[in-house]
């Protein structure tokens, strides 16, 4: 069965990747059969309604998903479509109440062309009462322009199904969390990042890159237990009451925080063994933070140094030595450890520049051991 999914019309090469995940992790076989990144209108191929369902319920960057009733270049071929290809569908709403919404998207019509347009499916047959308010069922009559056209290029007919988690991105918004820094990752793409890793409940996901811990907020949002390390051990602390720890208590997220510790990837205290169903991060670029690892820059410093008798390693406002730390080589010791510590399938979702600070523009790392799912672009920052 054939169904549209009305997409937002925003980070646009996510949106494709993001249908594909949650096909994967609902383990439902999808089918798109119509996809452009300049239209908000995507038309897959689906087992059934239920499949429908749970695939857009945690849909972030769509609104809802409708069975489709049919499509066309033209009103009369969609006229067409729809009387000989759904029938039988007409007569199974015929008594429930309904309403019919029109979705223009680069175009528009006054309200009495409206009127028209939608008189214009009267040989459906309904005889139950409108409500615009709760009814039964709605229908959507959706028009695709190009830019500045005076007539849609496309045009469909759909029956409502369900819509998807879109909304949540107002809970986790920053300006309303408790704590945040200036690298903290924006909620909507945090979620994203997450349901491209498959984040669900039974799983561990680790951000080895934690800050303020935007990324294992939204992994846990969607079911699973998080984990996090940062070398800048202020980071995690925070101050107060305001931390990591506080912005999972906001959100009565508790019972899904593991822990975090204060660590670099050159020396992390984890086994090489696979505990990890998903790595998800947003490593330093080098261009608001510096990029740096424990260790002194000659070799120097190992012997323990004592303030006041004791150890300076063992007081709390204690601050390890940081070397300099080439972008590339962080890059490769990702991958390694995503190659060591990620379970069979498990997956590594990694924020990068697509360029360096000479405008030059980076490749896609690669691993011998690791499979490229998807890249997407975030075109307004050059970040992957």
């Amino acid at each position: 069965m054939d169904y549209l999914i009305r997409l937002v019309q925003v980070h646009e090469s996510f949106r494709k990747a993001e249908i594909l995940a949650l096909a994967v992790l609902a383990e439902i076989h999808v089918e798109i059969l119509a996809y452009y990144e300049y239209s908000p209108f995507c038309v897959v191929r689906l087992h059934d309604e239920a499949a429908a369902r749970t695939l857009i319920s945690r849909s972030i960057l769509s609104h809802g998903i409708y069975e489709l009733w049919g499509s066309g270049a033209t009103y009369e071929e969609l006229h067409e479509k729809v009387k000989n290809h759904t029938s039988s569908r007409c007569a199974e709403y015929s008594t429930c109440s309904f309403r019919f919404d029109i979705d223009a998207y680069q175009g528009k019509r006054d309200p009495s062309a409206q009127r028209r347009l939608i008189d214009s499916f009267d040989y459906l047959g309904f005889n139950g009462p409108i409500k615009m308010k709760n009814p039964d069922q709605k229908y959507c009559i959706f028009e695709d322009y190009d830019f500045r056209a005076s007539t849609p290029r496309e045009v469909h007919l759909g029956r409502w199904i369900a819509g998807s988690d879109r909304d949540v991105i107002n809970v986790y918004n920053l300006k309303k969390r408790k704590y945040i820094s200036t690298t903290s990752m924006d909620s909507e793409l945090a979620l994203i990042t997450a349901n491209l890793t498959l984040a669900a409940p039974g799983k561990i996901f680790y951000d080895p890159f934690v800050g303020t811990g935007s990324f294992p907020i939204a992994c846990s949002h969607f079911g699973a237990t998080s984990l996090g390390s940062d070398i800048d051990g202020r980071s995690v602390r925070g101050k107060k009451d305001r931390n990591v720890i506080s912005n999972f208590q906001q959100y009565n997220l508790m019972d899904r925080f593991l822990d975090n510790f204060i660590s670099d990837l050159t020396h992390t205290p984890l086994r090489d063994s696979r505990l990890f169903d998903g790595i998800i991060c947003d490593p330093p670029y080098g261009v608001r933070e510096g990029l740096k690892v424990l260790g002194s820059r000659d070799g120097k410093g190992k012997e323990v140094l004592f303030i006041d008798g004791e150890a300076a390693h063992l007081q709390a406002k204690y601050i390890p030595p940081k070397r300099p730390y080439s972008f590339e080589a962080m890059l490769d010791d990702i991958l390694d450890f995503a190659a060591l510590s990620l379970v069979e399938n498990g997956r590594l979702s990694l924020w990068m520049p697509t360029a360096n600070d000479d405008d030059v523009e980076l490749s896609i790392p690669t691993h011998p051991c690791l499979e490229i799912i998807s890249v997407c672009v975030q075109a307004f920052n050059k970040c992957k």
